[in-house]
């Protein structure tokens, strides 16, 4: 007889997958991952026997439980699976996962909402980043109904505002890990920068592209994508990284001017599949490198000025604003607003071949 283990299906920002709780997983990180993998229908490049749905941006799954410091209020593990791989990477951030992480605790039971509006600080335990969530709760229960809107999502809903602070360096060990505002890899400037999302940044012009060209355009551009590959199997040990040939990190982002009044236009890689908007978390770390003098993006940028700016970051379905606080040249907040939803609240049956449930 199969166990059946609660889960809630949720929508964050353009990401969507199941959360878990903590305490109904195995403890055992290899069993764990089993038994993710399986529920998600890796591997398998339709994912046709799990959950998930055949993209990156849909084959992703959140782990929730309570902190046992003070440091915060929520600890959220982000995995992202593997598609055509058996494969869960619990080492990057995801900006959008992280906007659904508090509605579901909440749905979920782990915590208790307030009357109104409640905040919370989540901690992603992956790179210790700590936000400060923001979500409705009439009735002390979420909010999905509004009328934020986030381009690369159809309908409006309610908003999610995710405020952070202390990103340098979350998987990179600093803002520049080598130090410098722009290095160059195979004759290709770009700029190695890690402001809660490892990206490496290159000018769009520097590989022979405009930068506008849509997701389906740039994928099927065998001869682009081996040189960007190229580049970021190179990066990786530059930003500390190490080996990054099965890591999603870093992500490569071409940057050019922006074409709709934005602050700079992006086409970003994730790593190997063309992203259809930009990361959270990348979004954050383009904005800092666009108001750093110095940096590839920089070059393309319109930065706007003063201590606290909004940086409208385009994307293929839109764009993402960023607002940052800066003191000097330093970034030392940046606030964004996602939106999220329940999709569906059930259990997912696991074959007693891959665990038989926590008494076992």
């Amino acid at each position: 007889m199969s166990y059946e283990i609660p889960c809630w299906y949720m929508r964050g920002g353009t990401s969507k997958g199941p959360f878990f709780l903590a305490g109904d997983l195995p403890a055992d990180t290899a069993t764990r991952d089993a038994v993710i993998l399986t529920a998600m229908g890796s591997p398998d490049d339709r994912q046709i026997d799990g959950l998930g749905g055949a993209k990156s941006l849909t084959s992703k799954v959140g782990i929730l439980s309570i902190p046992a410091d003070d440091a915060a209020d929520l600890d959220f593990l982000f995995g992202q699976v593997g598609i055509a791989d058996a494969s869960v990477d619990t080492t990057p951030n995801c900006g959008n996962m992280l906007a659904a992480a508090l509605p579901a605790a909440i749905e979920a039971g782990l915590l208790r909402a307030d009357e109104g509006t409640t905040t919370r600080r989540v901690r992603t335990v992956n790179t210790g980043v700590v936000a400060e969530i923001t979500i409705l709760t009439p009735d002390r229960r979420p909010r999905y109904d509004g009328e934020a809107r986030i381009d690369g999502v159809p309908r409006p809903a309610a908003p999610v505002t995710c405020g952070f602070l202390d990103t340098e360096g979350s998987l990179a060990g600093s803002l520049l890990p080598t130090g410098n505002l722009r290095d160059t890899i195979d004759g290709v400037e770009v700029t190695l920068i890690d402001n809660g999302m490892p990206v490496m940044i290159v000018n769009a012009a520097a590989l022979g592209v405009r930068g506008d060209e849509s997701p389906a355009d740039l994928d099927a551009d065998a001869a682009l994508k081996a040189r960007i590959e190229a580049l970021r199997l190179k990066a990786g040990p530059l930003m500390n990284l190490g080996d990054v040939t099965k890591k999603p990190v870093p992500k490569i982002t071409l940057v050019s001017k922006a074409a709709h009044g934005g602050a700079i236009g992006t086409r970003t890689f994730i790593p190997k599949d063309v992203h259809t908007s930009i990361g959270v978390l990348g979004a954050v770390t383009v904005a800092t490198a666009a108001v750093l003098p110095g940096t590839v993006a920089h070059d393309v940028a319109s930065p706007g000025e003063g201590d606290s700016r909004t940086l409208s970051i385009e994307h293929p379905t839109g764009e993402f604003s960023v607002e940052l606080g800066l003191e000097g040249d330093r970034v030392v907040r940046a606030a964004l607003l996602r939106t999220a939803r329940l999709l569906m609240r059930g259990s997912v049956p696991v074959s007693p071949s891959i665990w038989a449930g926590p008494s076992a």
